[in-house]
Order: C-alpha cells, then structure tokens, then sequence
C-alpha cells in the first residue's frame, strides 16, 4: 500500500511561494507575478515518488490581510471552525478569501507546513508573520520556517530570525532555502527535517522518499562532473600542428619575427592558436545545455571563449634566459582587459616553447595570458594549452557546475549570473592539494596527445566529485 506524505506550502502573500514550488519541482507550476494574491487556490503537485511512497507539495494561496483576520479570529468562541465555514467573496474580500483557502488546505492535507518569509525583513518589524504564526498554531500541524531571500547576510538573518522563532512552539525548525538561489544539499537538509516531524509510517515512507530523492540528485552530480572531466580532458590533449609555411601577420608577426631573431625558432601561428580557441569554444558549447538541462533548467548560457588579438607592441630590450628560455623584460601594450603577451625565446632550441595570446570571455584576464605553449614534437612542432591554462579551466568548470546547481527554476530560463566571490576561493582551495595530479595528467597529455584522453578524463572525474563535494560540504554542512 502506497502512503502518501503532504507538504503545505504557505506563506504571506507575494513572498515567492510559487517560485520556490518551481524551484523545487523543477517544472513550472502556477503563475508568478509581482503582485499580491496570484496563486487563488491550492494545487498539488507530485515532488518525487516511490514504488510504495509519494511526496505532495500544495502550493497555496498568499495569506492577505492577515490583522483583520486575527481580530475576528479571537473574538470567536470556535475561532477554526468558523474560518473554514465563512464564506468570503473571492473579488469584493480577495484577502480573507486567499487566506481561508490557505488555512482550509494545512487543516485538510498538510503532515507538515512549510511556512515561507522574507529573511531581508526584520521578524519583529513585519508584524503579519507573528499573526500568520498565531493561525497557523490552531490548525496543530508542525511548521517549517523556510528563509527565502537570504542574500548576502546570511548568518546574520540566520540568527535574528531563529530567535524569533525559539519563542513560537509552532515552529519546529528552521532552514534557509532561498528560492532563486539553492542547492540540492539544502533540499536534503529540508526533506530530513519533514522526516524528523513524522511518525509511523508516514516517517517510514518519508525516509524511502529522501533516499530517492538524494539518489537523483547524486546521478546528477555524477554526470556532471563526468561531464566536466570530458570536457576538460578534451583541451588537455588538444593540439594542433605549426605549419611553418604559414605566415601570421600584426602581433603574431612581430612576436615571430622576434622569435626567429634570437633563436632561430618559430612561433605559435595565429592560426593554430585560433584553431585550438575555435575547438574550446565548440568544447563549451556542447558543456553548458548538458549541464542545464540535467538540472531540470530551460535557457542557455551565453559564455564564450573568445579569443582577441590585438597588435602588441614589444618594447625593451629582451636577453635570453636560458634556464626558463624567457625573453626578459619585455613590456607589453595594447593588452586588453589585462591580457599580455609573455613571450618565451627558448622555441625549438631551449626547449622553453612560446607562449603568445590568451583567452577572454568566460575564461578571461590575464590569469590565462599564457595560454598557448609551441612544442618540439617528434614529426613537427605543435601548439597546445598550457598547463597553467589547464589548471585554470578546472577551476571555471567547478564554477559552472555550482552556477548551473544553485539556480532556481523559479528564477526563469537559465542566464549567466555573477558568481559570488566565495565560490571562486572555495575552489581554489579543494583543488589546491590536487596540483600535483592535475600536473601529472597535462604532461601525460603532452605525451600521448589523444591516446590518454580516457585515462585523464577517468582520474578528472575522481579529482572534480572530490573537490566539489569539498565545497559543497563546506557550505552546506
């Protein structure tokens, strides 16, 4: 026999009730508008389900008015009773209306509420949640306080809104889960929490039903980070090869021809530079709609690799190092965004290689000047990425990854947003005691070229779920 587990939705109206029910279902649901009182009645809608179990989440109607109705509320001697019997105009008294619908479903179908707020308000300033509270008392079920909005200052909303709580017996826990921005660890947080308040064998069932709810949630991130290793392990193997008889022109033509001059190599054409960028960009294309699209989102993201040259101009004058094979103390301008052209004389002959050009875009800034590295191989010279290139890409795929699982579909279609600060420092750090490895992979790479893909892109599926879940713990557990 099936058993079935009920979640009322509520909430003050126009909070983002029904955002965050899309969010949630990951399929749109309902209507949203900046307005009060959209949602008008309360729907059902299946979260995930078992053999033996299901999860209903009721998004419901926006409570409205909320003084007046606690006023008669407590002037009646059978308060419950005669807010589900009242008869309210939905056009003439649209508040009370909504309201009464909202109280109607928790009463009738709600195991657990979820009550949702605003964490930007003050509790004690938005005087309609201590009402709403008050109601939501009568009707005996346990409450969730939900944080939606959470921003920036979330600790701090955290803690005034908790201790606003702790004095309401009603509410039996407490959890940010903003509807624009969450992430799948947050879900589970929620969903044990409902399995904490139950008892019996609804408990039992709501136990199978986050089971399977993680279980989905880990494919996803499996698959992505499979995604990612495929795609990284692409560029690390990448190459392509320097065609002496072509001649490149305007910056590539003065970092060449100086090249040349001082040691009788060559440098990566433009050409093959823009090969390889061409093929990355492709690469990145095909990522981002896998990604979003495995995470129940519609759009598409507009980042791209571009690449920009524009005319450097070396100036200075350039002695050879001949441990590093760099052209020393060479100043370059007309570099945009920070982009440089760090050129390295060693070529053919010192074994340094050149490296000229970068990449801008989503991957942009003079972290990746040196981009493109030539090297001596065995039949001709070839132009490939740079390590430190390399290293750099992991760490924007952690950062797509986390841009792509935060976003609620709630939100709307899927577009690039800026990403916090903090992710960028909390990547850096998971994958910091990983250099080594990741270093052991690019020269096996240089190595082999295509033939090692399978094992790079193997040991960078390993490397990213082990990062990832790093940060993901980190910050959510």
């Amino acid at each position: 026999m099936s058993e079935t587990v009920t979640l009322s939705l509520i909430s003050h109206t126009n909070i983002g009730k029904t955002t965050l029910a899309r969010t949630l279902l990951r399929r749109d649901v309902g209507e949203i508008a900046d307005q009060a009182h959209v949602t008008e009645s309360a729907e059902a809608h299946s979260l995930i389900e078992t053999p033996d179990a299901r999860l209903m989440l009721w998004d419901t109607p926006g409570f409205g008015d909320t003084r007046r109705l606690v006023d008669r509320l407590r002037r009646e001697g059978e308060p419950l009773g005669w807010l589900l019997h009242q008869v309210w105009d939905r056009i003439a008294d649209r508040p009370l209306f909504c309201s009464q619908r909202a109280v109607r479903n928790v009463k009738e179908e709600a195991d657990v509420v979820l009550y949702l707020v605003n964490a930007a308000e003050d509790p004690e300033h938005a005087g309609y949640v201590a009402l709403e509270l008050e109601i939501l008392t009568w009707m005996e079920r346990p409450v969730l306080l939900l944080l939606n909005q959470v921003g920036d200052e979330a600790a701090n909303a955290t803690a005034r809104w908790k201790s606003f709580a702790d004095s309401r017996p009603i509410v039996r826990g407490l959890l940010p889960l903003d509807a624009f921005s969450r992430c799948w660890i947050e879900e589970e947080t929620l969903l044990n929490s409902v399995t904490a308040l139950l008892e019996g064998p609804k408990q039992a069932a709501m136990q199978r039903l986050t089971a399977a709810w993680a279980e989905r949630n880990t494919r996803i991130f499996n698959t992505s980070c499979r995604r990612m290793a495929g795609y990284v392990s692409r560029a690390a193997v990448d190459r392509e090869n320097q065609n002496s008889r072509l001649e490149s022109s305007g910056a590539m033509k003065v970092v060449g021809d100086l090249a040349r001059m001082v040691t009788g190599g060559a440098a990566p054409s433009k050409r093959a530079q823009s090969a390889l960028n061409e093929r990355l960009d492709s690469f990145t294309q095909e990522l981002m709609p896998e990604l979003i699209a495995d995470h129940g989102l519609l759009g598409a993201s507009a980042l791209k690799i571009e690449q920009r040259v524009q005319d450097y101009q070396l100036k200075g004058r350039f002695p050879i190092n001949e441990s590093s094979g760099a052209v020393a103390g060479a100043v370059v301008a007309g570099a945009v965004t920070g982009l440089a052209a760090d050129v390295l004389a060693g070529g053919l002959t010192l074994g340094g290689g050149l490296i000229a050009g970068g990449i801008l875009g989503a991957l942009g800034g003079s972290a990746l000047a040196k981009g493109y590295r030539l090297v001596a191989g065995k039949q001709q010279p070839y132009v490939r990425w740079t390590d430190e290139f390399l290293d750099t890409l992991c760490q924007q795929a952690l950062l797509r990854y986390l841009a792509v699982a935060h976003y609620g579909r709630g939100q709307g279609r899927y577009k690039d947003l800026e990403q916090p600060a903090h992710w960028g420092d909390a990547v850096a750090r998971a994958l910091a005691p990983r250099q080594g490895q990741l270093h052991a992979l690019w020269s096996l790479g240089e190595k082999d070229g295509p033939a090692a893909r399978v094992k790079i892109e193997s040991e960078l599926d390993s490397i990213f779920r082990k990062a990832l879940r790093q940060v993901l713990t980190q910050a959510y557990l």
